[in-house]
């Protein structure tokens, strides 16, 4: 049975918060590597009816349908019964990696809070079993965090924002690949589309410089790579909505935007008690304008700077 690892992001788009990239690893069936049949029986899509199956689905149809909670719930499920600070949850007990310590570094970043917000985490991890189950008991999850100050640094030093998005998918497939079990199983890394680019082999590469890069397609559609003289076998498939098309995908970016919406919580509560009445933001552009206009003072006050706070691109 191969391993089935998505990768995803979340905030790539928005000037306030961090960018969030995840990967998630699943050990499938080969007749099944999208995982959606394999794991029907215990867990449902958004166009779905309700019952008691996890809801795993693409994180915007997942918080159209069921808010917050909903993306709570489905990461829940795989983290633990028990509750943790947001530091525990996203360093555990060991070394605080790099993009960890640039993410302590931020005025609003309370490492202390409380997680999960809105639901039981006993609950949520009994009702996510079966889907344990399904997949082995075994799955591997890396991410990185990526706040203004940092992102801004590295689009001084390239000019492009999507070397940005190129370094956390380089960084993820190396972890990945290290994390899986010496089992000699496949390894099919399953991306959604970086930034909407079609050629990712001298990326690719970089990830993997003992296995040599072959491209089997590129494309708008598809671009797809086969990873050679590697300790086991190894593809690489980059797909527009891949979060639809595989549900390590989804997993993925479930767990992407949940850590991005715990981050603009903290971000946005920060800047409220700096400025009474404010009203909370997303982050997008056009909202972006209208919270950086209005906290501009307060980052005087506070010595915060344009590039501490505000993404270039």
């Amino acid at each position: 049975m191969p391993w089935v690892v998505g990768i995803d992001e979340a905030g790539y788009g928005p000037n306030l918060g961090p960018l969030v990239q995840a990967s998630v690893a699943l050990q499938l069936p080969d007749s099944d590597t999208s995982g959606w049949n394999a794991l029907a029986r215990c867990v449902r899509r958004a166009h779905e009816r309700a019952d008691a199956r996890l809801l795993i689905d693409d994180s915007k149809k997942v918080y159209t349908k069921s808010g917050f909670a909903g993306l709570e719930r489905g990461v829940w499920a795989l983290v633990a019964p028990d509750p943790h600070s947001l530091h525990e949850f996203l360093f555990g007990s060991g070394d605080v990696p790099t993009w960890g310590q640039d993410l302590l570094g931020e005025a609003w970043f309370d490492g202390s809070q409380h997680l999960p917000f809105e639901i039981d985490p006993a609950s949520a991890f009994d009702a996510g079993e079966p889907f344990r189950d399904a997949v082995g008991g075994r799955w591997f999850a890396d991410y990185r965090l990526v706040p203004a100050p940092r992102f801004n640094a590295m689009v001084d030093a390239s000019g492009s924002k999507g070397t940005v998005l190129a370094r956390g998918l380089i960084e993820l497939l190396e972890s990945v690949l290290g994390a899986l079990p010496d089992d000699g199983a496949p390894a099919l890394f399953a991306c959604d589309k970086q930034g909407g680019r079609n050629f990712y082999a001298p990326m690719l590469q970089e990830a993997f410089p003992n296995g040599w890069v072959v491209a089997e397609r590129e494309g708008a559609e598809e671009s797809r790579y086969r990873v050679e003289h590697l300790s086991r076998a190894v593809s690489v498939t980059f797909r527009p909505r891949a979060d639809g098309d595989s549900a390590p995908v989804a997993v993925a970016s479930m767990l992407c935007k949940y850590l991005r919406e715990v981050c603009m919580r903290q971000f946005n509560a920060f800047w409220a008690r700096h400025v009474p009445g404010l009203a909370p933001t997303a982050g997008y552009p056009v909202d972006a304008k209208r919270f950086y206009g209005a906290i501009a003072g307060a980052m005087a006050r506070l010595g915060l700077t344009a590039d501490a706070v505000w993404r270039k691109k």
